[in-house]
């Protein structure tokens, strides 16, 4: 795609946000963030966790919340995605997978959004099959759907309708993440 493609894609992004419907503002994020690090507290904070940044839609989540968990833990990525830049999801493309070393240990997954659950169980299942001691998810919104494979996150901050939504990390054919406040389409 061409500079000047992508020019006209910024436009359209422009106007999405312009009709697009506030579902939660960024004081509202704030709070689900402190719940959440509370909550994964809790649940890992003695366990020397890996918190495992799932690119690229998990990266505002990621630098909102590590900050509020304070306790030892080490940060790693993976790069994994069925949307490639597309509103519906694909098959799963892997770009890169974790750099440490899984065995034994206790992974947080941190993602954006939990939608139809097919690429975190996919993670999850390839953690565990390098020998995660555990795989905990934590996602900043669940979308209020049933999913086909029954995934729930252990840790969520907020729902959200089952229509597309953007910010906080979400995208909108690549523009939007950067938000503060989460969006839906009308």
């Amino acid at each position: 795609m061409g500079e000047g493609d992508r020019a006209s894609e910024a436009r359209l992004a422009w106007q999405v946000l312009e009709s697009a419907e506030r579902i939660h503002a960024a004081a509202d994020v704030d709070r689900a963030l402190d719940h959440m690090a509370l909550a994964i507290r809790d649940a890992v904070g003695r366990a020397n966790p890996i918190m495992m940044v799932v690119m690229n839609g998990a990266l505002v989540f990621a630098g909102h919340l590590l900050p509020r968990l304070a306790f030892p833990l080490e940060v790693d990525y993976v790069h994994a995605t069925r949307y490639h830049g597309a509103l519906t999801g694909g098959e799963i493309a892997w770009a890169a997978g974790p750099s440490l070393p899984v065995a034994g240990r206790t992974i947080v997954l941190l993602d954006d959004i939990l939608d139809e659950g097919v690429t975190l169980a996919a993670l999850a299942d390839t953690l565990q099959a390098r020998g995660a001691a555990a795989v905990l998810k934590a996602v900043l919104v669940t979308k209020k759907r049933v999913r086909a494979q029954g995934l729930e996150a252990d840790f969520s901050g907020l729902d959200v309708p089952d229509r597309y939504v953007f910010g906080c990390g979400m995208d909108y054919n690549g523009f939007l993440r950067n938000t503060k406040d989460i969006f839906a389409l009308p």
